[in-house]
C-alpha cells in the first residue's frame, strides 16, 4: 500500500478518551455518501479486548463530498491506531507527544486551517472525529483501533460497542470472539436496537473457555420498515460474561515472556464494616437531587448487615450527626436511620470540611473506646453536589486537613453529584485516603447509580492485600499491594519475565480476615501456559505485553492525581515513554493523521480530563424582540435539546389552540417556530428531533360554544380492568379481573415449579399499578417496572431502561425484549411469558400481561395464580345470560358480562366485551 510524501500532507491532530465504538453519518450524507461495508472485530483475550473497526465509503454523487468518520469509545480505552485509505495511498496516524502534536496542529490553524473538537455525547461516550473530502465515486476505508481491559464490576465483566450507521449497510457484520482459560462461567448480550426480526443475525456458540458471538443482519433485516430506507441499527451492543475461579481465587497466564495475575477468591466470609454516610443537604441539592438521595440512602440502609456499625452526617452551612455515636445496624437502628434520612431537606451553604472533620472524628472516638469490633474495615462515604462555600474553603486546605485526620487508618469515597461539583478535588481528596471518586449523573436513575456504587464497597473481603514473586524471574511488575479487596472485583498484577525463563511461575498473596492472616499459593507452569496462547487464530498475539503496558499507563496516571510536583514530573515521564513506545493515545499524547495535499481542514481530538465544568457549546438564537444565549453542560440536557420547545407546544395545545390569536402573535411565533425548525435541523440529530408544534392558530380562528341551555348525555367511559387473564382450555378464554380491595404490596402470582413470583401495588384511586416486581430463581433476577423507568437486578448489578426504548437481551434460560410502545417481555422456553406494559392513560401506570399460562404448574397461587387452579364456571341464569357464576378453589366469585378496554395492544386501547370479577 502506498503511503503520502511527508511534504504533501496535511495534519489532523486527534486525541481522545473513550467508550463504546459507533459509526455515524449525518443526514446530509445519506444519500451520496454511501457506507457499503461496516466491520466490528473485537478479540477478548484474558479480559484484555482489542477492537478494530473498519468502514468502507463510497461517493455516489458526481461532486466532491465530505466524508465523516464518527467514533464513541469506552472511556478507559486507548487509540492505539488510525488510518485512512484513499485511492490506494494510506494516510496513517501517529502518535506523538501532545506538545509537540500541538506545534504541528498550530501550524495548520497559522494557514488558516479550520479546527475540529471532541464532543461529549454522554454519560460513558466521548466521540472521535475525522473528515475528509472524497471524489466522484472515491473510495475511502477508515480503520480506527482500540484497547481496553475489562474491570469487572459486580461479578461481571462487560464489553459495551456502540453502531449508528444511520443508513443501510450492505455488508454489516460485529464478531466478537473470547478466549478466558479459567472457563466461561456464563455469557449474556443485550441490545438497544435489536428486534425479533433481527434477532436471526445474532448467533452465539460457546464451550468451556472460548465464544463466539456475530450479529450479520441483511439489507432487508436493517430496515425499519418495508417502505422506509431507515436503519434500525441504532445503539448499544453488550457483552456480559464471568469466568470460573477457585477457592485461591487466583489464575496466572503467561504470554510472549509477560505474565498476569488475576485475583478474586471465591466462598470468603464478608468482613463487618463501619460507615459513615456524610450526606450534603446544601441549597443546591433542592428538587429531585435530595429526592433521589433521600430514596437511595433508605435502600442502602436496607442493605447493611446486622454486623455493621453506622452513622449518618447532613450538612449545609453546619454539619450534624444522626446519632452521638456509631450505632449497630440493627432492624430498630435501620428504621430510625431511614426516617431520619426520609426528613432530610435542602437549604444552606457547603461546609465540607467540618463534616467530613466530624465523621473521622467519630471515627476515632469509636477506636479509642474499643467500640470497632477488631479487624473491621471503616469507610467514609461522602456525596456533594457542589464547590465548598462555607467554613475551609480552600480546597487544597480541605485535602490536606482530611487526609492528616484520617492518616491512612480509613477509607474515603467521594460521590460528585451533576457537574457543579469540582470532580478533580473529590477525586484527589478520595486517591489520597485509600478510595476513589466518582461522579453521579443527574438522570432518572440517580438512585440507582448511588445504590450501585454502594454496592461496590458493601462487602469487603480482605485488607492488605500483598503480592509476592521470586524476585530472580519477574521484573517492571505493577501495584502489587492492595487496602482492600470488595466482592465481586478482581486484584490484576501483570509483569514480565527475567530473561532466563523459570520452568513455573510461583505467587503467594497474603491479607488480613478479620484480625486472621491469610495465604493464598498457585504456580502456573510457564511453557503449557505460553502454548495455551500460542495457536488459537482468534487471539490477539502479543495481547499480555500491552496489557501490562496499558495497565501501567492506567495506574501511573491515576498516582499523578495525588503526587506532589516532584513526584508528578517522574510520574508523567515514565507514562508518556510508555504511551509512545505502544502507541497509545492518552492524555499524555495526541494523534497526528495525515490527508491528501490541498485539504483544508485539521481536526484536534484531545484526550477529555473528568473535570466539573466540561461545557459543550455555547450557541446564540435570535428570535423577534428577544435575544437567548443556550447552553448545555456535559451529562445535563439543555436548551439546546429543546425542552422549552416541548413545553411551548403543550401550551399552545392546551389553550391557544381553541382561541383567537391575537393581532401579530401567529406571524411572532411563525417566525419563532421557523428559527427553532432551523436550529433543530442544525444542531440535533433526527434521532433526538422534537415532536413538531401544534398548528398556530389563524388570526381568523374563533372559538365556538354550544348554545345557551344546551345540554348533553355524556355516557360514562369504558374502563381497563386491572388485569385480563387468558385461560386457555376453558369455556370462557379470557378474564378481566377489578382489584377492588388492595391494601399495600400483592402477590399476584407464584408458582415454585416455574421459579417465578410476581408481586405489585395497586392504586385503587388511579385504577392502576404503581410498580409491579417479577423475580426469577433461574437465572436469578428481579424486573421492577414503575412508570418511571425499567430496573432489571441481576447478582446485585442493576441496569435502568427508560420505557419506549428498545431492549433485547439474552441470557441463559431467558429473553427480555422492549419495543417502542412500551412492552416489555419475559420469555423463557416451557415457561409463562410475562409481559409489563407501560400505561400512557390519564394516570400513567403499569400493567400486567400474561402469555401461555397453560404451563403454570399445578402449585401456581396467588391472587391471580388462583384463577388457575381448581375453577369452574357455572352456567350462566335462563333470565339473565350476562351474569354467573366462578368457582375457584372452592369460592363463589359473581361474574358480569360487560364492556371493557382491552389494554393488551397498548393505550387507549380498544373495546371488548369480557366476562369481570371483583376481587
Amino acid at each position: 500500500m502506498k503511503t503520502p510524501a511527508a511534504a504533501h500532507a496535511c495534519g489532523v491532530m486527534l486525541v481522545l478518551l473513550s467508550l463504546p465504538a459507533v459509526l455515524q453519518t449525518t443526514p446530509a450524507q445519506k444519500n451520496v455518501i454511501d457506507i457499503y461495508s461496516l466491520n466490528v472485530d473485537s478479540k477478548v483475550s484474558s479480559r484484555f479486548a482489542h477492537t478494530v473497526v473498519t468502514s468502507r465509503v463510497v461517493n455516489r454523487a458526481d461532486t466532491m463530498q465530505e466524508a465523516v468518520f464518527q467514533m464513541e469509545l469506552p472511556k478507559k480505552a486507548f487509540i492505539t491506531n488510525f488510518s485512512m485509505i484513499i485511492d490506494g495511498v494510506t494516510y496513517p496516524g501517529n502518535i506523538k507527544e501532545k506538545d509537540a502534536a500541538q506545534e504541528q496542529y498550530s501550524a495548520a490553524v497559522a494557514r488558516g486551517e479550520s479546527a475540529g473538537l471532541v464532543k461529549v455525547t454522554g454519560r460513558k461516550m466521548e466521540q472521535f472525529q475525522v473528515s475528509v473530502s472524497v471524489a466522484p465515486a472515491g473510495k475511502v476505508t477508515f480503520e480506527l483501533v482500540y484497547e481496553e481491559l475489562l474491570k469487572r464490576h459486580l461479578g461481571v465483566y462487560e464489553l459495551l460497542l456502540k453502531v449508528r450507521p444511520q443508513q443501510l449497510v450492505k455488508h454489516l457484520q460485529m464478531d466478537i470472539h473470547i478466549f478466558e482459560p479459567q472457563g466461561i462461567s456464563f455469557l449474556e448480550t443485550e441490545s438497544t436496537f435489536m428486534t425479533n426480526e433481527l434477532a436471526n443475525a445474532l448467533t452465539t456458540s460457546q464451550n468451556e473457555t472460548k465464544a463466539h458471538i456475530r450479529f450479520k443482519p441483511t439489507l432487508s433485516q436493517q430496515q425499519n420498515s418495508p417502505e422506509q430506507q431507515d436503519t434500525v441499527v441504532d445503539g448499544d451492543f453488550i457483552v456480559r460474561y464471568d469466568v470460573n475461579r477457585t477457592l485461591s481465587g487466583g489464575s496466572i497466564q503467561i504470554e510472549n515472556g509477560y505474565f498476569v495475575h488475576y485475583f478474586a477468591p471465591t466462598g470468603l466470609p464478608t468482613i463487618p464494616k463501619n460507615v459513615i454516610f456524610v450526606i450534603d443537604k446544601s441549597g443546591s441539592m433542592d428538587g429531585k437531587k435530595i429526592q433521589q438521595t433521600r430514596e437511595a440512602l433508605i435502600k442502602i440502609l436496607d442493605d447493611l448487615s446486622p454486623k455493621d456499625q453506622f452513622n449518618l452526617i447532613s450538612f449545609s452551612n453546619e454539619a450534624t450527626q444522626w446519632k452521638p455515636s456509631l450505632v449497630p445496624a440493627s432492624a430498630k437502628n435501620v428504621e430510625e436511620a431511614k426516617s431520619y434520612a426520609a426528613s432530610i431537606h435542602a437549604q444552606g451553604g457547603t461546609n465540607i470540611n467540618d463534616a467530613m472533620l466530624m465523621a473521622v472524628q467519630l471515627l476515632e472516638k469509636a477506636n479509642r473506646e474499643e467500640l470497632l469490633l477488631p479487624g473491621s474495615v471503616s469507610l467514609l462515604l461522602l456525596l456533594t453536589d457542589g464547590d465548598p462555600t462555607v467554613g475551609e474553603t480552600s480546597p487544597t486546605r480541605i485535602q490536606k486537613n482530611v487526609k492528616d485526620a484520617i492518616n491512612g487508618k480509613y477509607s474515603l469515597f467521594c460521590l460528585g453529584f451533576g457537574f457543579d461539583v469540582s470532580y478533580p478535588f473529590l477525586e484527589k481528596l478520595a486517591l489520597e485516603n485509600g478510595g476513589l471518586a466518582r461522579r453521579i449523573y443527574e438522570d432518572s436513575d440517580s438512585a440507582l447509580q448511588l445504590q450501585d456504587f454502594y454496592l461496590e464497597v458493601a462487602n469487603p473481603l480482605l485488607t492488605n492485600v500483598a503480592f509476592e514473586y521470586p524476585s530472580n524471574t519477574v521484573e517492571e511488575v505493577t501495584q502489587d499491594n492492595f487496602q482492600l479487596l470488595f466482592e465481586g472485583s478482581e486484584m490484576v498484577v501483570s509483569g514480565k519475565l527475567q530473561d532466563q525463563n523459570p520452568d513455573v511461575l510461583s505467587a503467594t498473596v497474603t491479607g488480613q480476615l478479620l484480625m486472621q492472616n491469610v495465604t493464598f499459593q498457585m504456580e502456573s507452569r510457564v511453557a503449557e501456559q505460553e502454548e495455551e496462547f500460542r495457536s488459537p487464530k482468534y487471539i490477539f498475539h502479543g495481547f499480555m505485553e500491552r496489557l501490562w503496558a496499558y495497565l501501567t499507563i492506567q495506574q501511573l496516571l491515576e498516582k499523578m492525581v495525588s503526587a506532589s510536583d516532584a513526584e508528578k514530573q517522574a510520574l508523567e515521564i515514565q507514562a508518556l515513554g510508555l504511551s509512545l513506545n505502544y502507541s497509545f493515545v492518552t492524555p499524555l499524547t495526541s494523534m497526528v493523521v495525515t490527508k491528501p495535499e490541498g485539504q483544508e481542514q485539521s481536526q484536534v481530538a484531545e484526550k477529555p480530563i473528568e473535570n466539573g465544568e466540561a461545557l459543550i457549546n455555547l450557541s446564540i438564537v435570535r428570535f423577534p424582540g428577544m435575544l437567548h444565549s443556550f447552553s448545555s453542560r456535559q451529562g445535563l440536557p439543555g436548551p439546546l435539546h429543546f425542552h422549552h420547545h416541548s413545553s411551548f407546544g403543550r401550551t399552545l395545545d392546551s389553550g391557544l389552540a381553541s382561541m383567537p390569536a391575537p393581532p401579530g402573535l401567529y406571524e411572532e411565533f411563525h417566525e419563532m417556530d421557523l428559527a427553532l425548525k432551523e436550529i433543530t435541523q442544525t444542531v440535533l440529530p433526527p434521532a433526538e428531533l422534537p415532536a413538531p408544534l401544534h398548528p398556530l392558530p389563524s388570526p381568523a380562528s374563533q372559538l365556538v360554544l354550544p348554545a345557551p341551555g344546551t345540554s348533553y348525555a355524556v355516557p360514562a367511559p369504558i374502563q381497563a380492568p386491572s388485569v385480563i387473564l387468558p385461560l386457555p382450555g376453558q369455556s370462557v378464554d379470557r378474564l378481566c379481573v377489578d382489584i377492588k380491595h388492595s391494601r399495600g404490596p400483592m402477590n399476584l402470582l407464584s408458582d415454585p415449579d416455574q421459579g417465578v413470583e410476581v408481586t405489585g401495588h395497586y392504586k385503587r384511586n388511579k385504577a392502576q399499578f404503581s410498580w409491579i416486581k417479577v423475580t426469577f430463581k433461574k437465572p436469578q433476577l428481579q424486573v421492577h417496572v414503575s412508570p418511571e423507568q425499567v430496573v432489571v437486578t441481576r447478582d446485585r448489578r442493576s441496569s435502568a431502561y427508560k420505557w419506549k426504548e428498545t431492549l433485547f437481551s439474552v441470557m441463559p434460560g431467558l429473553v427480555l425484549t422492549m419495543d417502542k410502545a412500551g412492552l416489555l417481555l419475559l420469555s423463557s422456553p416451557d415457561k409463562v411469558t410475562i409481559g409489563l406494559l407501560y400505561w400512557d392513560g390519564p394516570e400513567p401506570g403499569v400493567r400486567l400481561l400474561l402469555q401461555d399460562t397453560d404451563r403454570f404448574s399445578s402449585h401456581v397461587g396467588g391472587t391471580l395464580g388462583q384463577f388457575y387452579q381448581d375453577v369452574l364456571w357455572e352456567p350462566s341464569a335462563a333470565a339473565d345470560d350476562s351474569k354467573r357464576t366462578l368457582k375457584v378453589q372452592g369460592r363463589d366469585h359473581p361474574a358480569t358480562r360487560e364492556p371493557k378496554l382491552d389494554y393488551q395492544e397498548g393505550a387507549p386501547g380498544t373495546e371488548i366485551s369480557c366476562w369481570s370479577v371483583e376481587l
